[in-house]
């Protein structure tokens, strides 16, 4: 599929649409499943995440989300996501904020993590 930005065509790799630009840049996409034990409400659940949220955001410059599991209260599923110009250091990075979360939150059990690059 071919765009057109200020007139010049732009080539489209992996979802990339910079002009000119052909090398495929690795979007790093986590999505991890975490148990909540003890919360009793929505809102002692958010009390809980966002301060996770924000931290990971700053500790490691992602973009970082709860996506799923709104309406329960002692489940939470958060997706993160990095873009960089090596497929390593996208792996690493991702592989680190899961090592984090389970030493720095005790209070929050990681069921499950999924990692893919894209």
């Amino acid at each position: 599929m071919e765009y057109q930005a200020l007139g010049q065509p732009i080539t489209c790799l992996a979802g990339n649409l910079v002009p000119g630009y052909t090398k495929a840049m690795p979007v790093g996409l986590l999505i991890l499943q975490l148990r909540l034990p003890g919360c009793s409400s929505l809102k002692e659940k958010r009390s809980r995440l966002k301060p996770l949220l924000t931290r990971l955001h700053k500790e490691f410059n992602v973009s970082v989300a709860e996506y799923d599991r709104h309406d329960s209260w002692q489940d939470a599923v958060i997706a993160c996501a990095l873009v960089s110009n090596d497929n390593g250091h996208t792996q690493r990075a991702l592989q680190s904020v899961i090592k984090w979360v389970e030493s720095s939150w005790p209070d929050v059990y990681l069921a499950s993590e999924q990692l893919e690059i894209l």
